[in-house]
């Protein structure tokens, strides 16, 4: 079976495209019963699903979240915005880093800025952080496309069907390691400033 490797580039290229993030303005300004924080986050990030079954956020993984100290405890069982661009920041630090790294890094987060009237406060900093996702998109295309250009350079002399799939396999290959990599330096960095915060 062969398979057209340029849809494939496009339309993981088209993919990148639809990538967006929940703006603070969105998030409703009062707080929310758990019934209603999860058919928030299932409606808004319903586009970041792999398969329509999964689940986004339930109400089971929220209660984890607040009693490993990933988020605080809700008050009067009523989630506010802060808690909202929490889970946010949760769902998707959880697709590659441990519930410990997560735990650490936002308790840093929120012993500074949780419920913090100045500036910079819990929105503006998540305002400032996801607005640079657009600014990503270019540049993760063009990285993207120059590891399609060399996967696509291996494997020469194998016949057209083994060399799509070892062309494929050698391109998630070297996505993998980026990855690998990013969270290696991911880890560090937290391990870094968790023990800033213990020496102080």
């Amino acid at each position: 079976m062969t398979i057209d490797t340029n849809d494939i580039l496009n339309s993981i290229l088209e993919s990148l495209e639809h990538i967006d993030y929940i703006r603070p303005s969105e998030i409703p300004s009062i707080d929310l019963y758990m019934d209603q924080v999860t058919t928030f986050m299932e409606e808004n990030l319903n586009r970041a699903k792999r398969y329509p079954d999964d689940k986004i956020l339930t109400k089971t993984m929220i209660n984890n979240y607040a009693k490993n100290r990933l988020l605080p405890a809700p008050v009067k069982k009523k989630y506010s915005k802060e808690h909202m661009l929490l889970l946010i920041y949760i769902y998707y630090y959880k697709s590659f880093l441990s519930i410990g790294d997560i735990q650490k890094l936002l308790e840093l987060l929120t012993s500074r800025y949780f419920h913090n009237e100045g500036e910079p406060n819990m929105e503006s900093i998540y305002e400032e952080v996801f607005s640079l996702e657009k600014g990503q998109i270019e540049r993760m295309k063009a990285d993207l496309i120059e590891s399609w250009r060399i996967s696509g350079e291996t494997f020469q002399n194998t016949d057209e069907e083994d060399r799509q799939f070892l062309q494929t396999f050698s391109f998630i290959c070297m996505l993998s390691f980026d990855v690998y990599v990013k969270k290696q330096v991911i880890e560090k960095l937290i391990d870094e400033f968790s023990a800033e915060n213990i020496d102080k």
